[in-house]
């Protein structure tokens, strides 16, 4: 299945609520009585309430029904509209435009991944593993969250099934000295990048956030730049309320991407352009499946026409 059907299907809960009403609203607003003038309050209204259903939120929806206010009067469809602005909110964050990290530098490149428990994040960093090795790259597993007992085993059924090394300690060791193991090792073996599963911090906890910060010291000291990237994992079944952890970790941790997991486990996926408008990051990620492979590169066109349900 290509990429676009694999976003499709992540969003299949999304669509089922999203699609009919639209299309109503779409038949409404696009009658050719209605084409001549501009778009009318009750059209306006039930966008509106269309979009803050899917999570789009309120600052967003109202970016969106503000430009189609402004457009639709020159006689254009709505649904055009609509997606156009969707996708200009991706495009402002947009991370480049192969979808690949900043060429050159420094090596290994240092990948660290946080969010709060349960977000999906120990699974993440084993599909994300197995992602870069299919590119061709040659990843290193760090597990420097050494506070979960269960954790590094976990990961380790993970690395297995990715087939790619992992660098470990005893559970309860100082979780920098794990991530200087792990760059060490990488700069012996040649493995890049690094992807450093951290204990999953509840964003109010101010000694584990003080952890992580020291987590990037370590880091920064051993390869220029470092952490090259810093990927906060968000659940997407919870909505909105991600945006206040994004916000938390990223003045702390300096995140400057998002993974949006367990897509298909919601009806509320319009919850990806609120990350995108709100907090200003590109979305790197999206987890559509449990298995090994259900993480694909996020694509603001494939997005956007998965949601409207677009055929290519």
């Amino acid at each position: 299945m290509g990429l676009l059907g694999r976003i499709r299907d992540g969003l299949t809960r999304t669509t089922q609520q999203f699609v009919d009403r639209f299309e109503d609203i779409v038949r409404r607003a696009d009658a050719p009585e209605r084409r001549s003038r501009a778009v009318d309050v009750e059209t306006l209204e039930a966008l509106e309430e269309l979009l803050i259903s899917a999570d789009v939120g309120l600052p967003a929806t109202d970016r969106i029904v503000s430009a189609v206010k402004s457009r639709a009067r020159r006689g254009e469809s709505l649904r055009d509209l609509v997606k156009q602005e969707i996708r200009a909110v991706f495009d402002s964050v947009a991370w480049p435009a192969d979808g690949t990290a900043p060429a050159g530098g420094p090596e290994p490149r240092v990948v660290l991944v946080v969010g709060v428990n349960g977000t999906g994040k120990t699974t993440t960093v084993g599909k994300l593993a197995n992602l870069i090795k299919l590119s061709g790259a040659k990843p290193l597993i760090c597990a420097a969250d050494t506070f979960r007992a269960a954790a590094v085993e976990q990961l380790e059924i993970w690395a297995r099934r990715a087939d790619v090394d992992i660098v470990r300690a005893r559970e309860g060791a100082d979780p920098a000295a794990v991530v200087f193991d792990a760059i060490s090792s990488g700069k012996a073996r040649g493995r890049t990048p690094i992807i450093i599963d951290t204990a999953g911090r509840i964003h109010t906890r101010v000694n584990l956030m003080n952890e992580l910060e020291k987590i990037r010291r370590v880091a920064s000291r051993e390869v220029p730049g470092a952490p090259h990237e810093v990927l906060l994992v968000l659940d997407a079944t919870v909505g909105q309320n991600g945006l206040s952890q994004a916000r938390e970790f990223t003045a702390v941790a300096g995140v400057n991407g998002i993974v949006l997991a367990k897509l298909d486990g919601t009806a509320k996926g319009g919850v990806a352009v609120a990350i995108a408008h709100d907090l200003r990051l590109p979305i790197r990620y999206v987890g559509v499946g449990e298995s090994i492979d259900d993480l694909v590169p996020f694509s603001a066109e494939e997005y956007v026409d998965a949601l409207f349900e677009e055929k290519w």
